[in-house]
């Protein structure tokens, strides 16, 4: 079996045992040693997959990390484990801690649903405060199951992981400045593409003219490249995102069923490319943290939900998208709203921390 399917066949499988796992031990056993195991290693052998690996730091003794894999007696990975039910975020201090005590080169912070993969790139012998690689074994994208098989202990080679992952740190890094830049450009990167179009004076009026004019454009060049690539997997058909024409899609009426009461209100439910825009900029916000197929939508005459598994009590947030007003609404753990204001659909993405914490609740 080629790798790429055993991780689908693996993935599937953690996905049946997520709502059963409730503690650190449990997720430990029934997902995070398989997953080593399918990379390979022999979990069983303490001489090459050690449990409670001593990590002393400075004066402190009996630092423990949960497991160390051994090459020719040398430690070369440090791996903590927490519970399927917590959030990484946090977690990352102590094996931090660990890192610089061993002569390992790489550590892995884990809860059984997302692998997070440090070195230490920025300083020898410390590690690196963001992760190289993050894989969430729900949704694991094509261009990362390469990286993720370089960790197979028949390939695993220091060197080659080591290379690699600076060439993925800076890819990285490179997204989130584009991210960034696609939610508010800057000036030097406004200036850029001015200087091929604009043979004007770039005073500080010419550049806040001109600046919601590359916003827009950018964002729309996005759209255009993913209905491109809609429209290809579903073999030339299938609808358009975008936010340039606002040509509301009318959901035709059904005929009256026979027992139905003569006369009764048809609901007037009208989806938008603009709320279906919106649909798809949170879908790709969360697809780090489960599958995107779980996010779905579901529109009403009053809003538009967007749903964890199309659970109606599991709504992750409720937009409302009018030329006259635009609106995020996110529940607290109590239900209670939160509204935030929007100038336009592309605002959603200031309001991934957010949205991630309500999905986070229902996983």
């Amino acid at each position: 079996m080629d790798f790429i399917d055993q991780l689908k066949q693996f993935s599937k499988r953690v996905e049946s045992l997520t709502g059963s796992i409730q503690t650190e031990e449990a997720t430990k056993t029934a997902i995070i040693m398989p997953f080593f195991s399918m990379l390979g290693y022999d979990v069983f052998n303490p001489q090459e997959f050690v449990p409670e690996f001593t990590a002393d730091v400075g004066i402190k003794k009996g630092e423990k990390v949960d497991y160390a894999i051994i090459k020719d007696g040398t430690p070369v990975i440090l791996i903590e484990c927490k519970s399927i039910t917590e959030n990484l975020e946090r977690h990352d201090s102590q094996l931090f801690r660990y890192f610089g005590t061993t002569p390992a080169k790489f550590a892995i912070l884990t809860n059984g649903i997302f692998y997070r993969f440090y070195t230490d790139l920025e300083d020898a012998n410390k590690m690196d405060k963001d992760p190289f690689l993050t894989i969430n074994i729900l949704d694991i994208r094509d261009n990362q199951v390469p990286e993720l098989k370089k960790f197979c202990k028949s390939v695993f080679d220091i060197d080659s992981i080591f290379s690699t992952a600076s060439e993925l740190k800076y890819a990285h890094e490179f997204k989130n400045i584009f991210t960034a830049q696609l939610d508010d450009p800057s000036d030097d990167f406004l200036r850029f593409f001015l200087q091929g179009c604009y043979s004007g004076p770039k005073t500080q009026n010419v550049m806040e003219k001109f600046r919601p004019t590359l916003k827009k454009a950018l964002n729309d060049l996005i759209s255009e490249m993913m209905n491109d690539k809609i429209k290809t997997a579903l073999g030339g058909s299938g609808g358009s995102v975008s936010i340039s024409e606002t040509k509301p899609v009318e959901v035709p009426a059904s005929e009256p069923a026979e027992d139905e009461e003569p006369g009764k209100r048809v609901p007037n439910i009208i989806t938008t490319e603009e709320e279906l825009e919106a649909y798809f900029i949170i879908k790709n916000l969360l697809g780090d943290i489960t599958d995107i197929h779980n996010i779905t939508y579901k529109d009403t005459e009053s809003y538009f939900s967007i749903l964890y598994k199309g659970n109606t009590r599991k709504w992750i947030c409720r937009v409302k998208l009018t030329e006259s007003l635009k609106y995020l609404v996110v529940p607290d753990e109590t239900k209670k709203e939160t509204r935030y204001t929007l100038t336009d659909v592309y605002d959603i993405r200031q309001y991934k921390e957010q949205l991630a914490a309500v999905l986070q609740r229902y996983i």
